[in-house]
């Protein structure tokens, strides 16, 4: 068989007539011709943007065996589940309607592993996302998915199924507020990024404590990262006292030690009117 190449297309001679050769078209579609110079390295997020035939931009993230191409906005893959921009949506708008006529509305256990898999889709965006430091919308992305746990919690029956999503939660939050404490870092505000940082922190050992494994917190991998980076952020700029009395506030509310948050707001008060200019309004 003879091969003729045209751009970036083949021309296969498939048989002849009477003589004369009968070409047949075929596209090229070797993905190698996309990857060529951007290798897979295991253990690393490689991801770039790019601009799609529609003139829309697009995520591809390289993975062994290729890539996987993501839209920028709405549902990763570009479908529209039910005429919504994604699966969750949908969910969302049926129980809206059940609520509306005082119904109960209950998701299957089909319907949340088609959540998960659509969660999936979302993941892989914000990690991507965050590799190529587009923190607002990881931030987006991963208040996304937040709100798919909260409604699967909500309405999922199954505590197994239920527990196959719930298991995430604290690594979207710790995403989360990592991308969240990036753009403050990003912005020179490194103590407001120590407080989101806190917070995160906070709110993943208030999950381990409502699942009832407080033990958690000691191994959890997503407090040791947030944990080293809040050290070396500390140990980088040193906090102010304002800031250092405002987080010992937060501790000892944490810790129910009421006495001692008291006179720490106190103090920050007294601080704070220390620092007005004059004929500035006390009220806040």
């Amino acid at each position: 068989m003879q091969d003729l190449f045209v751009s970036n297309h083949t021309w296969l001679v498939l048989t002849t007539y009477q003589g004369i050769p009968i070409f047949w078209r075929v596209s090229n579609l070797d993905l190698n011709d996309l990857l060529d110079g951007w290798p897979h390295e295991p253990g690393q997020v490689k991801a770039r943007k790019i601009v799609g035939r529609d003139g829309c931009e697009k995520i591809q993230l390289r993975i062994d065996l290729g890539l996987i191409q993501m839209e920028m906005h709405g549902r990763p893959d570009g479908v529209r589940p039910h005429g919504f921009e994604s699966l969750l949506q949908y969910h969302q708008a049926r129980a809206a309607n059940a609520s509306a006529g005082d119904q109960p509305y209950s998701l299957s256990e089909m319907d949340v592993a088609a959540l998960q898999q659509e969660g999936a889709q979302y993941y892989h965006r914000y990690l991507s996302l965050f590799q190529l430091r587009d923190f607002q919308n990881v931030i987006r992305d991963t208040e996304r998915n937040l709100q798919m746990l909260d409604f699967v919690n909500q309405h999922a029956t199954d505590e197994d199924a239920k527990w196959a999503l719930e298991q995430f939660r604290p690594y979207i939050i710790m995403m989360h507020t990592r991308a969240r404490a990036s753009l403050e870092l990003k912005e020179g505000r490194t103590g407001e990024a120590v407080k989101l940082i806190e917070a995160g922190k906070q709110k993943i050992e208030e999950f381990y404590r409502a699942i009832g494994q407080p033990e958690w917190i000691e191994s959890s991998s997503e407090l040791v990262f947030l944990n080293d980076w809040l050290k070396e952020l500390r140990d980088a700029v040193p906090l102010t006292p304002l800031e250092l009395m405002e987080r010992d506030l937060k501790r000892a509310i944490a810790d129910e030690a009421y006495e001692r948050a008291a006179e720490l707001r106190d103090a920050i008060q007294s601080l704070r009117l220390s620092k007005r200019r004059p004929g500035e309004s006390n009220d806040h």
